[in-house]
């Protein structure tokens, strides 16, 4: 055997011993979905909250009766239920420890001892909702006018409301007085002077993102990521100016997205069983780094920023009826007590 030819031998069998290692190299750094909490309970659900700094994870559970249930973050046991508290989303003020919920009226207690406060009459249908660290104002998103009710997260007092022009879905602080918020009807994601109050201009998608849900910020960086359903892209975008900098593809049905400064990656959470996760390489670089499979009807998710993790909800359905005729598909009922929890990490 000539000595080139030994080499080119030497070189393959390094090769393939090296293989294992690498795949599990892969397979270390790549997510994983570790645990199916069943949770059970009746009731239709929208968003899921995690509240970091006290441990709990919220859900609110429409339906009779509605309810905000509330389950220990680390165990995913459940603490206790506010009764007749329905709405769709929780979030929480840290500055002044003040929890509130989507619903009408908007629910306000505190986030530490689970005490009530008040209850904070509000117009509209409220959907989602937002704390904006910057002022610390609670942002009640609804697709009914106003779009938009701005509550201080200190007393509860209703500070304005705003028009968007459009259905609101999600909203993300830039921490430094700008709030933009991804219209679903509209193509476009509207951004407010979160000081004044005011509407200040719109950053068009069209062509590139229609139905946009799900909303994150890379605030270091200035950029946002809106998942949208048409076409099933991730558009990544420049805060400052809208610049659209790439879009890349997502599953289907999505209906939120978060990012995690630690690990830069933003993630987007699908109605068809599926994760995005989407990585930074920098400030203009981004790739689909993988695409995990989760459950159907996973499709809106929240961040434990202490341990990485991602939750995501969601329940089993009967199959969807026939739908009348020159009327949209519907869908089957909810399995009793199937509702669980998805826990996603490495």
């Amino acid at each position: 055997m000539s000595r080139s030819s030994y080499r080119f031998v030497v070189l393959i069998s390094v090769s393939i011993a090296l293989l294992p290692y690498a795949a599990a190299a892969q397979q270390k750094d790549s997510y994983k979905l570790l645990q199916t909490t069943k949770a059970g309970g009746a009731g239709g659900f929208d968003y899921v909250y995690a509240d970091t700094k006290n441990r709990r994870l919220y859900i609110p559970r429409m339906g009779t009766p509605s309810r905000v249930s509330v389950f220990n973050l680390d165990t995913l046991a459940l603490e206790t239920e506010f009764a007749e508290i329905g709405g769709h989303g929780v979030a929480v003020d840290q500055s002044y420890g003040h929890a509130f919920s989507s619903s009408k009226p908007v629910a306000m207690w505190d986030a530490k001892t689970l005490a009530p406060i008040k209850m904070i009459d509000v117009q509209g249908r409220p959907d989602g909702l937002l704390d904006d660290a910057f002022n610390n104002r609670i942002y009640i998103l609804s697709h009914e006018a106003p779009n938009v009710t701005v509550i201080d997260a200190k007393d509860g007092t209703v500070l304005g409301t705003l028009d968007l022009g459009g259905a609101p879905e999600q909203a993300v602080s830039d921490g430094k007085g700008h709030i933009y918020v991804d219209l679903e009807d509209k193509a476009s994601i509207a951004v407010i002077d979160a000081k004044a109050m005011k509407v200040t201009g719109h950053y068009d998608l069209a062509g590139k993102g229609d139905e946009c849900t799900g909303l994150a910020i890379d605030v270091k960086n200035n950029v946002l990521f809106a998942s949208c359903r048409n076409p099933q892209n991730m558009v990544i975008l420049s805060a400052a100016d809208g610049r659209i900098l790439t879009t890349l593809p997502i599953g289907g049905g999505t209906d939120g997205a978060v990012f995690n400064p630690a690990t830069m990656e933003a993630f987007s959470s699908q109605g068809d069983g599926t994760l995005t996760v989407v990585k930074g390489n920098s400030s203009t670089s981004f790739e689909v780094k993988q695409t995990l499979k989760t459950a159907p009807r996973a499709k809106t998710l929240t961040l434990d920023t202490k341990t990485n993790k991602l939750f995501l909800i969601t329940a089993d359905f009967t199959p969807a009826p026939p739908p009348a005729p020159g009327q949209k598909a519907g869908r089957g009922t909810m399995v009793p007590d199937s509702f669980a929890i998805l826990t996603v990490g490495k």
